[in-house]
């Protein structure tokens, strides 16, 4: 593969870059979870976020996304540093993401769960339209239109009016990642979509994913220990051990890499992806 290819993949001469984390420190009283982290991560591309458990790749997340604030470093966005920016000010500017564990509204339908991500681009105050303003009805209308095209683009529409907790597992982490799609992010984090997949489910996840990077124009880094999905998906993968980058490639340097392997893939999982 040429320079000029790798850099479109995520190398560390690639650009433009949507993200930048330069040498981010996440403390925990004397617990270093995140030391000195750098990543770049290219506009329209799949990165991959992969290691061992308790390897910090959540806590990375957590950071990026602004629910932690880091002791050291600097993250650009856009350009723009967000250190410090509370969670739903970076969801504003273009960010979103999933959870490990499913963070849904249980008691709301999966619409109405997408409808709430929605609400972030709301232009009137939440109390307009419990006064029936018209304004505000009307918008909140468009919402729930909005919503339904959402619902269809994504392969939902049976689920539309059930409630999200009743939903299958696989029909629920979709409804998470178009929640998420709801805000209208160019940036996408998706921490684990394969957890708790059977083989054929986590071939489709390939698909799926692919597939909202060209349909919604996005940029997607991801966490997963599927290591066929990681493989299947990512252009450029980074990898972490207790908490620092201890590899960086394209998915057949990882694959290939001694050190990963020691720490984190072995023989026996290299030979299921």
């Amino acid at each position: 593969m040429n320079a000029s290819t790798r850099a479109a993949a995520g190398g560390t001469n690639a650009a433009p870059a949507i993200l930048e984390v330069n040498d981010i420190t996440m403390r925990f009283g004397g617990v270093v979870a995140v030391n000195s982290l750098s990543m770049r991560i290219p506009e329209g591309s799949v990165t991959g976020l992969i290691g061992p458990n308790g390897a910090g790749k959540t806590t990375a997340f957590n950071v990026i996304s602004g629910f932690y604030t880091p002791q050291e470093g600097e993250i650009l966005f856009c350009g723009k540093r967000v250190n410090g920016l509370p969670p739903h000010r970076i969801c504003k500017a273009g960010m979103a993401r999933t959870f490990q564990n499913i963070r849904l509204f249980g008691h709301e339908t999966a619409l109405e769960n997408v409808m709430i991500g929605c609400h972030v681009r709301r232009k009137s105050q939440w109390w307009m339209p419990v006064l029936g303003l018209p304004a505000a009805r009307r918008e909140e209308a468009d919402i729930r239109e909005r919503a339904r095209v959402l619902i269809h683009r994504l392969g939902l529409d049976a689920y539309a009016d059930e409630k999200a907790s009743s939903l299958p597992y696989g029909a629920q982490r979709r409804l998470e990642i178009a929640r998420a799609l709801a805000t209208r992010p160019s940036f996408l984090l998706l921490d684990e979509p394969a957890a708790g997949m059977n083989p054929q489910e986590s071939s489709e996840l390939m698909h799926f994913i692919r597939h909202i990077r060209d349909e919604f124009d996005l940029t997607i880094l991801l966490i997963e220990h599927d290591m066929k999905v990681v493989m299947g998906v990512c252009q450029y993968i980074w990898v972490l051990e207790y908490g620092e980058c201890i590899a960086e490639g394209l998915p057949d340097e990882i694959r290939n890499n001694p050190r990963v392997i020691e720490a984190y893939l072995g023989e026996d999982m290299l030979q299921h992806a």
